[in-house]
């Protein structure tokens, strides 16, 4: 969850998010190496009157800011090409769930169950208990079992919504008609928050993502109790 005042990313709680953590560090430090280049030289241009006839008309200067360049770029092109197959990768996932964007709420169906599923409606401000986060709440978490690969297929019932979970690294379009499919492990036992990424109408901000991520036995005593109330 987001602190007043964060100037960073959330806390990793997926492998992915780990990954795309390190590869933000990466690409800004190239970033700031240039642009301390950039800088360094604009002063020495401007400061001095000095200049150097070795590199008014050299091929050797012209070769080295063009190949520079293209090195740069392919040392941010191969681990970002690296992070998208992994999170294009669904591999053996031990369970699948169904979200559905409405306006504005969203529902979820275990798949793998023949009837759990449930709507996730937002708490009013009135309603939170102590503790509870304001416009961040809902009146049914959506529960998976920690450590362990979760599938998602994500599709809306209205308009476009978009399923988001920052600290888990996942972000998927719920497109009307179009079944989208994406994948995470959580890798600890937490509750991670998210909200739809999607303008989707008057009460767009008003359709929070809840994910609890519990111990295998928690979640099978939770899905029976669901079971037995459906």
């Amino acid at each position: 969850m987001a602190n007043p005042s964060q100037l960073g990313f959330q806390d990793a709680a997926s492998p992915v998010m780990e990954e795309l953590l390190h590869f933000h560090d990466h690409t800004l430090m190239i970033v700031f190496l240039i642009s301390t280049m950039v800088l360094y030289i604009i002063v020495a241009m401007v400061s001095t009157k000095l200049t150097n006839k070795y590199i008014l008309d050299s091929q050797e200067i012209e070769i080295i800011w063009t190949l520079l360049p293209a090195i740069i770029l392919v040392l941010i092109a191969l681990p970002s090409l690296r992070i998208l197959y992994l999170m294009d990768e669904v591999n053996n996932p031990l369970m699948t769930i169904k979200a559905v964007g409405h306006q504005w709420y969203w529902s979820y169906e275990y798949t793998d169950y023949e009837d759990l599923g449930f709507d996730a409606y937002m708490i009013p401000t009135q309603d939170l208990s102590s503790g509870q986060l304001r416009l961040m709440e809902t009146d049914h978490r959506m529960v998976v079992p920690a450590e362990s690969p979760i599938r998602i297929l994500i599709s809306a019932d209205d308009v476009l919504h978009s399923w988001t979970v920052p600290s888990l690294g996942v972000k998927m379009d719920a497109v009307p008609g179009r079944l989208n499919q994406t994948a995470f492990i959580t890798s600890r036992p937490g509750v991670f928050y998210g909200q739809c990424s999607e303008i989707c109408g008057a009460n767009h901000s008003f359709m929070p993502i809840v994910v609890e991520a519990v111990p295998m036995t928690y979640f099978e005593g939770w899905s029976s109790c669901m079971l037995e109330d459906a």
